[in-house]
């Protein structure tokens, strides 16, 4: 379902380069789809969740947007309409459907998606093609185009669990990958990470998002981080203690959603007489206990937290420590493994080494979502990208499983709202 797309620098590229990773880019996002009916992509059981056609023809709609109509002379659009069925929230670029609305877009069918992505994708070879002539300004928004997609990549896989769990039928989306079996896995070790002042954000001429600019310095007391992720088995500790029953470990907000919404455990996890199971995109399974828990809310981490009489780290305190310890994509589980699922430390790892710091889930941090300083949003529809969501919202680090691994790095900063659950989300301990 996956293939290894390699991080290129899109300005030093050949335009055959370029053009192959475009295509791969393109073609991954069609192979999330190709497991589904399609029915299944025009649903939209929550206002988070958009439904996979639209997810198909709003990465396109980007390409025809951005660059087609600004680069490629004579270009014409593929259908008028198109610009208000699929914008977002560029509200530089007019009206658009509202989110909560797009299940209603039943019409145009699938196959003429598909039939706009073949035409975008022709007519963007043929720019990429005239690379060479165009200015410094379109190899910019090139490499911001394949990033976005690769955005809508995670996106697709997380709504697609989402859509199908809501389902009656419960319907798998893949076979269930053969995978290792681990028992358990070793109890988290504590390392230690030196205070001080560090610099943190984005260095080097490869890309970024605007928001992980500009480095500067700050300041953190000496702290120590779990070495793995919190696992199932430790999360059902919780459970089973009463953590969901008890206000005393809950933030005002989550102990009103926990009553209201009635959780008794994170999404996804339905207990039965044999015991706890889970829907994943293979169907409904049985808890893996020494797998990373995953689709908490902030809520429950924090809550989690609490009950431990630890806490979550900062964002700061997590890329000091990214940094400190050399984190790679090595070993992390992402969307090329076609797992969509985080796995299981090895037995074996090494307990002075800090684990899963990339990939499997995305880790909550006690940081609000704001600008770091000398920040500066982007002139024109594409300032919308990032900044105006900078209010009421925490970041996470570290990527998922159905993070692209050309796609992830640790300044990366992703965003959601503390009750957000349907994300690989999870849960690593500061102290």
């Amino acid at each position: 379902m996956s293939t290894t797309i390699p991080a290129v620098s899109t300005a030093a590229a050949t335009s055959q380069v370029l053009v192959t990773r475009f295509q791969a880019i393109r073609r991954q996002s069609v192979a999330l789809c190709r497991p589904l009916l399609p029915e299944d992509t025009v649903v939209q059981p929550m206002l988070d969740v958009s439904p996979p056609k639209w997810h198909l023809a709003h990465t396109t709609w980007f390409w025809e947007t951005f660059l087609l109509r600004e680069y490629l002379p004579g270009y014409q659009l593929f259908h008028p309409d198109y610009a208000f069925l699929f914008n977002s929230y560029y509200n530089s670029l007019g009206s658009r459907v509202n989110r909560a609305d797009r299940g209603t877009i039943s019409r145009p069918p699938l196959s003429d998606v598909y039939a706009y992505r073949t035409y975008v994708d022709k007519h963007m070879e043929q720019l990429l093609a005239l690379q060479d002539t165009l200015p410094a300004a379109f190899a910019e928004v090139l490499e911001l185009g394949l990033q976005h997609e690769q955005q809508h990549q995670e996106l697709l896989a997380t709504d697609i669990k989402y859509i199908l769990s809501t389902s009656p039928l419960a319907p798998a989306y893949q076979e269930a990958p053969v995978q290792r079996a681990v028992a358990a896995v070793p109890a988290a070790a504590w390392l230690p990470v030196p205070g001080g002042v560090h610099t943190i954000g984005f260095e080097g001429t490869g890309f970024c998002f605007d928001n992980e600019l500009a480095r500067h310095k700050v300041y953190v007391d000496d702290f120590e981080l779990q070495n793995r992720l919190v696992t199932n088995a430790e999360f059902l500790e919780f459970i089973e203690a009463g953590g969901y029953q008890n206000f005393r470990y809950w933030m005002g907000e989550g102990w009103d959603l926990v009553q209201s919404q009635h959780w008794t455990a994170p999404l996804y996890w339905i207990k039965q007489d044999n015991g706890w199971h889970r829907f994943t995109h293979h169907g409904l399974v049985p808890i893996e206990l020494a797998a990373p828990v995953t689709h908490v809310s902030f809520y429950e981490a924090d809550a989690y937290a609490q009950w431990r009489g630890l806490r979550l780290p900062s964002e700061q305190e997590w890329e000091i420590a990214a940094r400190h310890f050399g984190a790679t994509p090595q070993g992390g589980t992402f969307l090329e493994s076609s797992l969509l699922d985080p796995q299981p430390l090895a037995p074996d790892a090494d307990p002075t080494q800090c684990h899963q710091l990339l990939g499997d889930v995305w880790e909550w941090t006690y940081s609000a979502y704001h600008a770091y300083p000398g920040y500066q949003r982007a002139a024109g529809a594409l300032g919308e990208y990032n900044g105006k969501f900078m209010v009421n919202q925490l970041v996470l680090r570290g990527g998922s499983c159905a993070t692209p691994e050309s796609h992830i790095r640790i300044t990366y900063r992703n965003f959601f709202h503390a009750d957000k659950r349907w994300q690989f989300t999870g849960i690593r301990l500061a102290r």
